[in-house]
């Protein structure tokens, strides 16, 4: 064990250390994601419906170029009917070396948030379809659901549409070849 002058050292670097957040609505509830999972925030475009897709997969969009799966979070959370206004964002993430998008109600802000202010998920929040929460973070009176954008995307399928909508996007980009000399 380190000296007590060296534990306290430790234990003020500790509590000095801050959490930088992005902070977003879906519905009435502000959750937030660790900045260095996002790659941008974009208005919402126009955005392509992809068959056999499941209700929460709003569809695909051209972001500069690269194909990008969106979600849409409130429908992903279980809200049935997600009203579309001008205050909609995509959070756009970076997956296993691929874009995804979510909508949110509204990217807010970026918080930095204490360590010593967060706490760990309940148990409760690691079985099933919750096991994306992180962490319970007080920030100004108000408590702040942390989310891991990596377990979000992976469940429910999210991965496997991802990877069928870029295996779609590769075979439309391939030249056709029917009737080809031989």
């Amino acid at each position: 064990m380190p000296p007590p002058s060296e534990r306290t050292a430790e234990l003020k670097t500790e509590m000095s250390r801050e959490l930088h957040i992005v902070g977003f609505k879906v519905g009435r509830e502000t959750y937030g994601a660790p900045i260095t999972s996002l790659h941008e925030i974009v208005r919402v475009p126009e955005i392509t419906a992809v068959p056999d897709a499941p209700e929460y997969m709003e569809g695909v969009i051209n972001l500069r170029g690269k194909i990008v799966s969106v979600i849409d979070l409130r429908k992903r959370f279980g809200e049935k009917h997600a009203a579309v206004n001008r205050r909609n964002r995509i959070l756009v993430i970076e997956y296993n070396g691929r874009l995804s998008g979510l909508i949110v109600d509204l990217a807010s802000e970026v918080l930095k948030i204490p360590a010593a202010d967060v706490e760990a998920p309940s148990a409760i929040f690691q079985d099933g379809s919750l096991n994306c929460v992180t962490g319970l973070a007080k920030y100004k009176g108000r408590l702040i659901v942390l989310l891991d954008m990596h377990k979000l995307l992976e469940h429910n399928g999210v991965r496997r549409q991802n990877e069928a909508t870029e295996a779609k996007s590769q075979w439309a980009a391939k030249p056709e070849t029917r009737g080809a000399a031989r």
